[in-house]
């Protein structure tokens, strides 16, 4: 099925040149189907990349998937026109009263400033708050994940001594986790943090279950009340070149900054990049929206706000 979004959308033609299948509100809505709701709270300053990326997952799927996308209400970026955001966000305060089968809370370039300092820390605890409520199952993504960790359970981001900066190799805790099937031993996933969350801080945590880790990169996924929230501290939603870009944009700006590890072929910055996160991040998507979605929401969405305390999956 395709992934149903908001008609005339930038992303839309970037998705069909490769040949992704999108739906308009027009066809989709001629289907006699229910699809799912996926709710995406999006704090990154170059909104229409950030939205082609996780359009891009989530329509490799056999679900029919409806894509809403959330702004801040305190907070105006400064990368996109408001004619843009006007035409396809909605406020906090517009969505307040409705319920979702997922959601999808992005990274933001606030990495280095304390929680309690961002200028709209209090309006995203109370979307944290309200995601638990109205939301079968939300996936927070790298400085997202830093901040519900924190809010949720007090733990403290940690500074690194340098940005982990690259695609790092991955296994899983639990290889029979239903987030993982279909998974290899050992995956990839591209970070870009000057942050981190400890192991140590995680296992304190009883609620808190630590799914997958890396030797260079640490905790990669955690999860807390069976799956009703996914924490994940890298950026497989990441297209081939975003991490060049990143890179290349910084060394124009004369900063200090490594090249990306393990990520151009022959580690050499003149090659293309080699992508070996790709299919595991189709399967890491399609497997939240099947095994803790799709099978874990209740038909009318208003009874998420009721569903209790899901038991672990094994």
């Amino acid at each position: 099925m395709p992934v149903k979004i908001p008609d005339n959308l930038p992303a839309i033609e970037l998705l069909k040149k490769e040949n992704i299948f999108v739906m308009n509100d027009l066809r989709a809505d001629a289907q006699d189907i229910r699809p799912l709701r996926v709710l995406i709270l999006n704090l990154m300053p170059i909104k229409i990349t950030t939205e082609t990326d996780f359009i891009r997952l989530l329509s490799n799927n056999p679900l029919q998937v409806e894509v809403e996308f959330l702004r801040l209400d305190t907070h105006t970026p400064k990368n996109t026109s408001e004619e843009h955001l006007e035409l396809f966000y909605k406020g906090f305060g517009e969505v307040t009263d409705n319920y979702y089968d997922g959601m999808i809370i992005t990274g933001a370039p606030v990495e280095m400033i304390k929680f309690e300092e961002v200028t709209y820390w209090e309006e995203i605890k109370m979307i944290f708050d309200w995601a638990q409520r109205h939301v079968t199952s939300t996936l927070y993504i790298c400085w997202a994940s830093q901040a519900a960790l924190y809010h949720f359970y007090g733990v403290e981001k940690v500074p690194l001594q340098e940005k982990l900066f690259g695609v790092f190799k991955h296994t899983a805790v639990e290889k029979g986790h239903p987030l993982f099937r279909g998974f290899d031993d050992e995956f990839f996933i591209p970070h870009s943090r000057h942050t981190t969350i400890l192991k140590t801080d995680l296992a304190e945590k009883e609620k808190i279950t630590i799914l997958s880790e890396s030797d260079d990169a640490g905790v990669a996924i955690v999860s807390s009340r069976g799956g009703r929230e996914f924490y994940l501290t890298g950026h497989s939603e990441y297209a081939p070149l975003t991490l060049h870009e990143e890179y290349m944009r910084d060394v124009e700006k004369g900063l200090t900054i490594a090249m990306p590890q393990n990520y151009y072929a022959h580690n050499n910055p003149v090659n293309p990049p080699l992508v070996r996160w790709a299919s595991h991040a189709n399967l890491l998507f399609n497997n939240w929206l099947n095994y803790f979605v799709y099978q874990e929401t209740p038909f009318d969405l208003r009874d998420v706000e009721h569903l209790g305390e899901i038991k672990q999956q094994s």
